[in-house]
């Protein structure tokens, strides 16, 4: 059977594993009554999030799909289904994060519960619900695109041609881009704007924790872990993963004239080669995600170091041959011999430096570490020096992981040319599915922990939802690894796929349009992340606002924090009746609706901009200053891009676990300091900064380079390059006798034209290499030779 008709079906086990999975967290059991109100509150404010952020991204939608048809009518190498690619695209990014909300907003009141018995049952709640988001990514993103591909290459478009059907299949890859980053913005900019509310007043002006019942701010910060980090991060992935996917099906399909691919796929090997890695990838991840389990007493870490790295070493077993049934042993085109071998090395290229900037993040970002502890010491004079550090570790963190994408840039070109490099992000994000469940199970554990304070449980049920919610921040930190390194690579493949696409050669910084285009690309990560930056800042002040208010002008909860003031450091058991009598009468006193609808207000409200900035921009320049400057936009918005999402994430994170390090108590030059403390406090502070740069304006950056490569490879038919003229002016064999036996050159045949017809003084030169003999001959200048 035709291999095309089976690679849907693997998105189709995906799927099924999400149903069977999401079955089963469903039938887990919820807790109490209190537990059950508050996981309801969550669910219907983070179901509201999504609902008004669709509506808003349906119209968006709707436009550019028009748009696109039109497009595609009036171009010979597309056609008007890239519309429907375009929604196909949209529709699963969106299905996606909503699958992974609505099971995330399960998951985590029953992880509070399975706590309330053991740290194991825990984790396999947690980790369950993770694993729905990741299968229902990899499982949407194979089924939709090796279904498109199926119909335009098998049904609606035999006649088409592999270019015209990757050009509109690239359709889906735009989609699924767009919804990405407005869900990446949008979640963030909701997440961080309670976040900061939550903190700044609750933290350190009330003193209260920020999971506490009293917080108006707590509700909206739990639904807020969910719209970022699970939808806008589900988002996030299934956009790389599409893309890398598509990038390399593009450059894939220059190998289909090679006389060595006929026997592989009707000469399709190269191009069906992504879809087959990441169809073999959902096997592997659903397999890996039996393998996490912990007893009590265990450690959590390692239970998801073995399903996570034991997937990982399959794959690559499994890649080599897959890699081997695909291509030719071997291959030339143009000049340059492509190896099997070679394709499997650079695989490896990109999976060697994902891991490594994982490991690099962990150092720069992990408790304890040593850029952490440097944060931890300058907090001792303040605030500012608490900052200043911050950031110097957020830059420095930035050469390593640099150097290892170069690196696997370098390697995977030297063994599979252009090919390599987009074939090394797919590499890297095969085992998407289970890399996905390990990085959702983090918020979910956050939640799980948030919900126990607010329910008032054990003591011992928080210890372990917050051992669980360690793990997931150092598992995070891997994950960002992957998404950093994977968008850089995607981000090349899919700038070298529309140089092909829109018969660009060369970029020549030299000429000033490209200079000038690469000037604006490296200026527009900074206006993108300030737009971020300020959309989370004035959400903060409406959320600091509104906490402060129910503080100051709701009776119960003003007599409770005075209450809580009186008894500071001292057990709830311990205080008098009186007291606890009118800590009690504030429960339930709290608005927190007020808080969720301003959160979800300027989320949606604030998010169109950035969003629209990484779709016109490449159009405007594509068609205003021709594809040569446009390449030079992609490089300058690419390397900015990938350095300010690297320093952005990194600084967050030291700046996070330096405030957590002082929260478990941490000694400085012979004496302990303990939550409360004011370098305890300097941190918040830091935190509260890094908070939009960690969860907001960094991973978005990750979206916002590679959709404008995907937007530049769309267009790429409409304003390519003719392709150059040229006439024969016939030559003159030089004379020879005996055998050559170094390359010699033979023959002039053409002469390059200008696009005015002039002749542009650039000559075709023919090579004659090895043992050879010739006698003189005229070639006429009319033979065409």
């Amino acid at each position: 059977m035709n291999i095309i008709y089976i690679l849907p079906l693997f998105g189709v086990v995906g799927l099924l594993f999400v149903m069977w999975k999401s079955a089963w967290v469903t039938k887990q059991e919820v807790g109490t009554e209190r537990m059950a109100a508050i996981a309801k509150h969550i669910q219907v404010g983070a179901m509201a999030f999504l609902k008004a952020e669709y509506k808003i991204l349906a119209i968006f939608v709707v436009v550019v799909a028009v748009l696109l048809g039109l497009k595609g009518q009036a171009e010979e190498s597309s056609n008007g289904f890239v519309a429907l690619s375009f929604v196909m695209g949209a529709l699963c990014s969106g299905l996606a994060g909503y699958l992974g909300m609505v099971v995330a907003t399960k998951a985590n009141v029953r992880t509070t519960n399975a706590a309330r018995t053991s740290l194991g049952k825990a984790l396999e709640v947690a980790f369950g619900g993770g694993s729905v988001m990741g299968m229902g990514v990899v499982g949407l993103g194979v089924l939709g695109l090796s279904g498109l591909f199926l119909l335009y290459n098998e049904f609606l478009g035999p006649d088409w041609g592999i270019a015209e059907v990757l050009n509109v299949l690239a359709g889906f890859s735009l989609g699924a881009s767009s919804i990405a980053l407005f869900a990446r913005v949008g979640g963030g900019i909701y997440t961080k704007a309670a976040d900061v509310g939550a903190d700044l007043v609750g933290k350190v002006e009330a003193g209260i924790p920020e999971d506490h019942p009293l917080n108006p701010a707590t509700i909206a910060d739990n639904v807020g872990d969910n719209v970022g980090d699970v939808a806008g991060m589900g988002a996030d992935l299934f956009e790389s993963y599409v893309g890398s996917i598509v990038g390399t099906m593009v450059l894939g399909a220059i190998f289909v004239t090679a006389p060595e691919f006929a026997g592989k796929f009707d000469g399709l090997g190269a191009v069906l080669l992504p879809m087959a890695l990441a169809a073999v990838g959902i096997l592997v991840s659903i397999l890996g995600t039996f393998f996490v389990k912990v007893k009590e007493g265990g450690s959590p870490h390692t239970a998801l170091n073995i399903g996570e790295f034991g997937s990982a070493g399959l794959m690559i077993v499994l890649s080599y041959f897959i890699i081997g049934h695909f291509l030719p042993e071997s291959w030339v085109l143009d000049g340059k011999t492509f190896t099997a071998n070679g394709v499997f090395f650079a695989t490896l290229a990109g999976l060697g430096a994902g891991l490594g900037i994982g490991k690099i993040t962990e150092y720069y970002t992990g408790t304890g570490t040593p850029p952490v502890l440097s944060i931890v010491r300058q907090s001792l004079t303040g605030p500012a020096t608490n900052i200043i550090a911050g950031l110097g570790v957020g830059m420095m963190s930035t050469a390593i992981p640099v150097l290892l994408i170069a690196a696997a840039i370098l390697v995977a070109f030297h063994f599979a040319g252009l090919y390599g490099i987009a074939i090394a992000a797919v590499g890297m994000l095969a085992n998407t599915g289970i890399q996905l469940a390990v990085d959702a199970y983090g918020p979910i554990s956050d939640n799980a922990g948030g919900i126990a304070e607010m329910a008032k449980l054990p003591k011992e049920v928080r210890k372990r939802t917050d051992k669980l919610d360690a793990v997931g921040n150092t598992t995070a930190a891997i994950g960002k690894g992957f998404a950093i390194g994977s968008a850089a690579l995607t981000a090349l493949a899919l700038f070298a796929a529309f140089m092909q696409q829109a018969n660009v050669k060369t970029i020549d910084i030299a000429q000033p349009t490209v200079m000038a285009g690469l000037l604006v690309g490296a200026m527009l990560p900074f206006v993108f992340s300030a737009m971020a930056m300020n959309a989370v800042g004035r959400a903060a002040m409406a959320m600091i606002e509104e906490v402060r208010r129910q503080f100051s002008d709701i009776p119960e909860l003003k007599a409770a924090l005075a209450v809580m003031k009186r008894n500071e450091g001292t057990e709830e058991e311990t205080w008098s009746t009186e007291d606890r009598a009118i800590f009690d009468a504030a429960d339930g006193k709290a608005e927190y609706d007020k808080c969720v609808e301003i959160s979800t207000k300027a989320s949606i409200r604030e998010m169109v901009m950035p969003g629209l900035l990484a779709v016109i921009v490449p159009v405007a320049v594509g068609f205003a200053g021709g594809p040569e400057m446009l390449g030079g936009l992609l490089a300058g918005v690419t390397s900015a891009g990938v350095l300010m999402a690297i320093f952005q994430s990194n600084a967050g994170g030291a700046w996070d676990n330096a405030k957590k390090m002082f929260e478990e108590g941490v000694d400085i030059n012979g004496k302990t300091y303990y939550k409360g403390s004011d370098p305890h406090k300097a941190t918040v502070v830091g935190d509260t900064v890094g908070d939009p740069f960690k969860d907001t304006s960094g991973p978005s950056l990750n979206i916002l380079l590679k959709l404008m490569s995907v937007v530049a490879l769309v267009i790429a038919p409409s304003i390519a390059l003719d392709l150059p003229a040229s006439t024969d002016l016939g030559a003159t064999v030089i004379e020879m006798t005996g055998a050559v036996e170094e390359p010699v050159l033979v023959m002039t045949i053409v002469e390059e034209l200008d696009e005015n017809g002039n002749p542009t003084g650039k000559m075709d030169t023919v090579y004659v290499e090895g043992p050879a003999a010739f006698e003189a001959t005229e070639v006429p200048s009319s033979s065409g030779q």
